[in-house]
């Protein structure tokens, strides 16, 4: 093919990569006012680093909440893996037996 070659131009519909959004009437959780008394729960995918960021995490969210409780990442095992659909399905019960109000997710990439 010659560098000069010159092509029959072309019309193409361009798409916004994100997509629209499309808003299905579901309410999202209330926010918590304040994390002092409650119980924060870490969730990671394994990957980049979030062994060291949750320790980042927990020690300044404890310096601006005395009061705060966290659940370790290593409590609820990998959510992306070779057994994310089990951790997954176990999630909700889990959340629940360790009366969870609010959950960190960290995901790598």
């Amino acid at each position: 093919m010659d560098d000069k070659q010159t092509f029959a131009a072309e019309t193409y519909k361009v798409v916004w990569p994100s997509g629209r959004q499309v808003h299905d009437g579901h309410q999202l959780a209330k926010r918590l006012d304040d994390l002092n008394g409650k119980t924060v729960a870490q969730l990671w995918d394994w990957v980049f680093k979030g062994d060291k960021m949750f320790d980042i995490w927990e020690r300044e969210l404890a310096a601006k909440y005395p009061d705060i409780k966290f659940i370790s990442w290593r409590e609820f095992g990998e959510i992306h893996g070779a057994n994310e659909h089990a951790v997954l399905e176990a999630l909700p019960a889990k959340l629940k037996e360790h009366d969870v109000d609010a959950v960190i997710v960290g995901v790598g990439c």
